[in-house]
């Protein structure tokens, strides 16, 4: 099965159950604290606070249900390495939703400076719902924080604070977030939007964190100069020319179903179609060509990691000094 039909059965919409990803032993499972904020004005979500959504209460949390279970599977799929040509291969990560949390108000905001409208309070939200006993006596590691954005508030995609500091698709305040023992991400996701959007959050901090942990081998190798032929990142796939350009029919050699860090990976001719034009099915094959599970890659003799350690184990990994290569 291609990876175009693999994805379309996972996510065609269908009376029967989705199916189901198997687990290897070795997974590393994400438990994930899902927090609302659906500000309420008779029955529907308030657009005076959210400026954009104004859809009855009872929509809009089946929608963030149906897309958080979206993510869940987008973001397994996606940490399954070379799953589009490999039906063997199992996911890295397992998302666990411990519970879910939900308060009928607006979220809590301040006049950040340098920001036009009112900053979300990242604080005010992680001590509302007491934040310790999640991170450090629950095992959480991520909370999807599912809110608004509609021009009036404004709000980071990642967050993360922790004993390592923030690495995150953010400013890096480091006092914007309650720092903890443990470390953890909050992802704030906007119900006007769909899995893509919330799919996008968690991309640009898997870049955040690779980027960190080694520069030249992520930054330059894997996603490489626009039109070198490389992998590319979220906005840009190998032959974007432009922001979000995942639409771009232009042919380009990349070896990005090939990646090794020389560059002597076998290069083939694709476009857009290799995604079928979406963004989200460019984030899940993206994702799937990072070095995974038994990549079998190697960089100057020694070992490639696999990489999803870093979203699936972050603290494990600093403290032994873990890199992209082992």
């Amino acid at each position: 099965m291609n990876f175009l039909d693999q994805f379309k059965k996972l996510f065609k919409p269908s009376p029967q159950p989705a199916p189901q990803l198997t687990y290897p032993d070795d997974v590393w499972t994400v438990p994930t604290l899902v927090v609302n904020y659906f500000p309420v004005s008779n029955g529907r979500i308030d657009r005076a606070i959210t400026g954009d959504v104004g859809a009855p209460l009872a929509n809009i949390r089946r929608h963030t249900t149906a897309t958080t279970e979206r993510v869940i599977r987008s973001l397994e799929m996606g940490s399954v390495y070379h799953g589009y040509k490999d039906e063997m291969a199992q996911p890295s990560l397992r998302y666990q939703i411990v519970d879910v949390l939900e308060y009928l108000e607006p979220l809590p905001t301040w006049a950040k400076p340098g920001h036009q409208v009112p900053m979300t309070d990242y604080n005010a939200i992680m001590n509302r719902i007491d934040i310790k006993h999640w991170v450090e006596e629950q095992g959480v590691k991520e909370i999807w924080l599912w809110g608004y954005h509609g021009g009036v508030i404004d709000l980071w995609e990642s967050n993360m604070a922790g004993p390592y500091g923030d690495i995150s698709n953010s400013d890096r305040d480091p006092n914007d977030l309650p720092v903890l023992g443990k470390t953890y991400t909050v992802y704030h996701y906007n119900y006007g939007r769909g899995p893509s959007e919330a799919v996008e959050d968690h991309m640009h901090q898997i870049e955040a964190v690779l980027r960190h942990i080694d520069p030249p081998l992520f930054w330059d190798k894997f996603v490489g100069k626009p039109g070198e032929g490389r992998c590319g990142w979220a906005h840009y796939p190998p032959n974007g020319e432009r922001d979000y350009d995942w639409a771009n029919p232009t042919y380009i050699f990349t070896d990005i179903e090939d990646w090794t860090p020389d560059g002597s990976g076998q290069k083939q001719r694709l476009n857009c179609h290799r995604w079928n034009r979406d963004s989200l099915t460019w984030f899940i094959y993206w994702m799937q060509n990072l070095p995974g599970a038994r990549n079998g890659l190697t960089y100057h003799g020694r070992p490639l990691t696999n990489w999803w350690t870093f979203i699936g184990d972050f603290d494990n990994a600093m403290a032994h000094n873990l890199g992209l290569v082992g």
